[in-house]
């Protein structure tokens, strides 16, 4: 039987083009992982106390030049919705330097093609992000929004397969219940570090648990967790 745990992530890519740039950016990007345990055990008093943990404007600066990099199994976990639903239109709130642009694309490309829609409010970020999705050789199917996203989010696109929430904790109910309406029955939203310590995602978690709100919510024990949730 084989090891589990020896399983490569990057195996369920079709795409040896866009496996070889993942590969490289998870391998850049993963000392991040460390400095920001670093930087965060300042919190560790609240944490502890299961308080929530501000975001504030000092976690932001730690990420602008560094990539928010998903845990490879994670990523590949997204790559095999985005196949499952077949989906043709995606959202990616809170793409960073695009490393889960570049799985959603990918996704796409392994589906017969579609639209990934990505919002990063750092334009140096957007600015790399198309750079590696041109690297990829996926930046035709994505279309990066920067400061301007929530408002042009308001009415495009007009049917969503698959959301990918990522972004900064406190505007996600904001940013999911602007996308819902337009989000197909059976559609899906993935919520990265749901689970985190600090309890960032709480307010989001019980509105989205709350079937009253038009979704059948579930967490992930993945790393950092992912809530997985489908559109009623």
């Amino acid at each position: 039987m084989a090891d589990r745990r020896k399983a490569d992530p990057f195996g369920v890519l079709e795409d040896e083009r866009a496996a070889a740039v993942l590969r490289r950016l998870h391998r850049e990007g993963r000392w991040q992982s460390i400095s920001a345990r670093t930087h965060r055990l300042r919190h560790l008093p609240a944490v502890l106390g299961n308080h929530a943990v501000p975001f504030v404007a000092e976690d932001a600066d730690l990420r602008l030049d560094r990539p928010v990099v998903i845990d490879e199994r994670q990523a590949a976990f997204c790559y095999l919705t985005a196949r499952t639903l077949q989906a043709r239109t995606i959202v990616d709130l809170g793409t960073s330097f695009g490393i889960v642009a570049i799985w959603l694309a990918a996704a796409l490309r392994a589906n017969g093609g579609g639209r990934l829609v990505a919002m990063e409010m750092v334009p140096e970020r957007a600015q790399d992000m198309r750079q590696n999705l041109v690297e990829a050789g996926l930046a035709d199917l994505v279309e990066v929004l920067a400061a301007d996203a929530p408002h042009a989010l308001a009415t495009d696109p007009p049917q969503i397969d698959l959301v990918l929430n990522g972004g900064v904790p406190k505007p996600s109910i904001d940013m999911v219940k602007l996308l819902a309406p337009r989000m197909r029955s059976g559609a899906v939203v993935l919520t990265d570090d749901a689970g985190r310590p600090g309890a960032h995602y709480r307010s989001y978690l019980s509105w989205i648990r709350d079937q009253a709100n038009g979704f059948q919510s579930t967490f992930l024990p993945l790393k950092g967790g992912l809530e997985y949730s489908v559109r009623r």
